[in-house]
């Protein structure tokens, strides 16, 4: 006996003085339990056999079967239970002889983690009556023959999300005997949006569609004058997905007891999602090289990145923004909270949150780099959850932002949110948590200043409108684009959006005044900047233009620089510089063209062919300077995909990929991917090079594996070119 104690002691982790059970954090521990819990002495002749023995379970869980049909989680590629909380499910057990209600009394224990305790809702006594009550634990019997029973089930509505163990306890006069530990018996309990009671209700089916159960969606990139859109494939029904999105709050040391509530678990994934200060799934990368990873233009979804993460538990490399933003989705939808992907155009990264971004000039009109800290991002992607908020005050609940991007620290770690649309709205700031950050990223405004020898600064120029101009997402059962502006700010120069503004600076949102500095602006002359169309690797024009509104004649001293920058609206290097005289007539337009070559900008050109030109100009008889700048993004050629022959579930089909090279030189290190969710898993194949004008094909054959409209998805990375995609819907056919 003695041997035995001892190794268990070993095993018992150490405690500490405040807590007499040690933290219970892992979803995948188990404890041990009894089969058979004595009451006291056992007398010699007990036989368990003599009593009611459950000889089987039956769980009702294949995908057609009823509980995943009516629970929405037949998609999930799992072969366990899953089912959503709050919403009656059946089970089956077939005892060693006919149940006798008079005499037999057994009832069913969920347990999960290692340390289960009834009132932290880790353990979950049930016992069998004769009505369920809704959103509350219980069981009935609905239907009895020879020696089985068939029971309804309810969870209560508040229940911690994740895996449970299942057993089923007999009572007799000795003790209690329970079912041997069965993993086949296992129950995922999950998120239910289609519950009134449950925290993240969505009361509209096809937003619940959307929301919940597409595993695919549209990233939208570029810039505000040209939106592009790129598929992702979120794939959260694929194998394994649903386990990696648990081990992510195992990560996150969230509490079992904290799993039932979407706000917190909102607020660790966010910290979890990126690598810094945590170790969590993906590491960030904005500087264009990215060794012993994959560039963040090349992946196609989520899938392959949490499979990953969930194997190595060692962060991968390298996301950026959509990319944090995608996998975020996938584990909300998993998780069964209602979730969708936002692009910001024009977001502000305020890194002294004044809700000004200062972009500072020399004498000569030119950006002083060394001086300018702020940026502005071409386009930033989050995510919104939907959800209640009982922790506000009523009409704060609804979509809240949640962003995995590490951007700035928020109790000490990289993350953010969840924070109300509806409070960043009106400006309602206090309300937790980060709510100050989103509404600098919509709101601020964008400040030229002028800063001159002996070190005073003169405003210039200030851009109220820039930031924040366009807040959009995909649209309900379609791929195109919803404008959802109006849900994060009123309409520029309403009198709602000057209250909204002082509200947010009641709640301490610093805003500095013009009066702190001399601000003069120019009326009488302005300047418009126009670029063409431009496609990557041709020569394209860009176009300035003054209108003179006075009666007087000027010149104008004016600068052109054009930046190749990442997206983020931080410069890699200038690729063009540009200096002439414009005489300005009275009262007229005049408008001057500078062509932009190729050979300018290829050699350095970042993955997302993005420019940034900043033109200024000094009227030289009144010293006052103009200045504007633009982002720019070239066109990328695309992939073009198709596939031969009929599309059938569980039949051989092929797709074939294609890409013409369309620069003025060898492509090389080509990395090609292909995937589409419920097609086919993520095939990738390596090619050397493609000389300039020649096509690359590629045909994959594959088994589609379920019917239904469906999306494959492709990229193309190489050395000298990134952000190439291709798209298909395919139509795949029952067998």
């Amino acid at each position: 006996m003695s041997e035995t104690t001892s190794t268990n002691e070993e095993n018992k982790p150490p405690l500490n003085g405040r807590r007499a059970i040690p933290p219970n954090y892992s979803n995948d521990e188990e404890n041990e339990v009894p089969e058979m819990e004595a009451f006291g002495l056992i007398p010699r002749g007990f036989n368990p056999r003599d009593y009611l023995r459950v000889v089987d379970i039956y769980m009702f869980k294949e995908p057609q079967e009823i509980n995943k049909q009516e629970h929405h989680t037949d998609k999930y590629y799992n072969p366990k239970l899953i089912v959503r909380r709050g919403q009656a499910f059946q089970i089956q057990i077939d005892f060693n002889r006919p149940y006798k209600p008079e005499t037999d009394q057994f009832w069913l224990e969920f347990l999960m983690g290692r340390y289960p305790q009834q009132n932290k809702g880790t353990y979950i006594p049930i016992l069998v009556g004769n009505v369920l009550k809704p959103g509350q634990w219980g069981a009935k019997i609905i239907h009895r023959e020879n020696n089985s029973i068939r029971l309804s089930i309810m969870s209560s509505a508040t229940c911690i999300i994740g895996k449970f163990r299942l057993y089923v306890a007999v009572l007799t006069p000795y003790g209690i005997l329970r079912t041997r530990r069965n993993s086949a018996t296992d129950t995922y309990i999950l998120f239910n949006p289609w519950c009134q009671l449950d925290a993240v209700y969505l009361d509209d089916e096809k937003e619940r569609e959307e929301y919940v159960l597409n595993d695919v969606g549209i990233v939208f990139h570029g810039n505000i004058e040209d939106v592009k859109s790129r598929s992702w494939s979120y794939g959260q029904f694929e194998e394994n997905i649903l386990d990696a999105c648990l081990f992510l709050m195992d990560k996150a040391e969230l509490e079992l007891s904290g799993r039932g509530n979407p706000i917190k678990i909102c607020r660790v994934a966010s910290a979890v999602i990126n690598s810094r200060d945590d170790d969590g799934v993906i590491a960030g990368s904005w500087n264009n090289s990215y060794d012993h990873g994959v560039a963040p233009s090349a992946w196609t979804g989520s899938v392959d990145i949490l499979l990953e993460y969930y194997s190595s538990k060692q962060p991968v490399r390298y996301g950026q923004c959509w990319v944090f933003a995608g996998v975020f989705n996938t584990f909300l939808r998993c998780l069964g909270i209602p979730a969708r992907l936002i692009t910001n155009y024009s977001s502000a990264h305020d890194n002294n949150a004044n809700l000004r971004l200062d972009f500072f000039l020399d004498d000569e009109g030119k950006v002083d780099t060394r001086l300018t800290k702020d940026s502005v991002w071409n386009y930033h992607c989050w995510n919104e959850a939907w959800m209640t908020r009982p922790d506000l005050p009523v009409g704060f609940g609804g979509w809240q932002v949640v962003d995995g991007t590490p951007q700035e620290t928020s109790d000490g770690m990289y993350r953010c949110g969840p924070a109300s649309v509806q409070a960043i709205k009106h400006g309602h700031v206090c309300f937790q948590f980060d709510a100050p950050f989103v509404y600098a990223e919509v709101n601020s405004d964008v400040f030229y200043t002028r800063v001159e020898k002996n070190g005073t600064q003169v405003v210039e120029k200030i851009d109220t409108t820039r930031i924040g101009q366009l807040i959009v997402t995909k649209e309900v059962g379609g791929d195109g684009m919803v404008d959802i502006t109006e849900e994060y700010k009123f309409r520029e120069g309403s009198d709602e959006e000057r209250l909204a503004l002082e509200t947010a600076v009641m709640y301490g949102v610093k805003k500095q005044s013009v009066q702190d500095t001399t601000y003069q602006p120019q009326t009488d002359v302005d300047m418009d900047f126009q670029a063409q169309k431009a496609v990557l690797g041709n020569d394209f024009k860009v176009t300035i233009t003054f209108r003179n509104k006075s009666r007087n004649s000027y010149t104008a001293t004016t600068y052109l620089s054009g930046n190749i920058v990442f997206y983020t609206g931080v410069t890699k290097s200038e690729f063009k510089k540009h200096s002439f005289s414009a005489k300005l007539e009275p009262s007229s337009p005049s408008s001057f063209d500078i062509v932009i070559k190729s050979s300018e900008y290829m050699r350095d050109l970042l993955e997302q062919a993005s420019f940034h030109f900043f033109v200024t100009a000094r009227i030289n008889e009144t010293g006052k300077i103009l200045a504007v700048q633009k982002a720019l993004t070239l066109e990328i050629p695309t992939l073009r995909i198709k596939t031969k022959g009929e599309l059938v579930a569980g039949k051989e089909a092929s797709v074939i990929v294609e890409f013409t090279n369309p620069l003025k030189q060898t492509l090389e290190n080509i990395t090609l991917r292909l995937e589409g969710p419920g097609v086919l898993r993520t095939i990738k194949k390596q090619f050397g090079r493609i000389p300039m004008n020649s096509t690359l094909t590629w045909e994959v054959k594959f088994f589609p594996m379920r019917p239904g409209l469906r999306k494959l998805i492709a990229s193309l990375n190489s050395d000298a070119l990134r952000h190439v995609y291709g798209e298909l819907n395919v139509q795949i056919q029952k067998p």
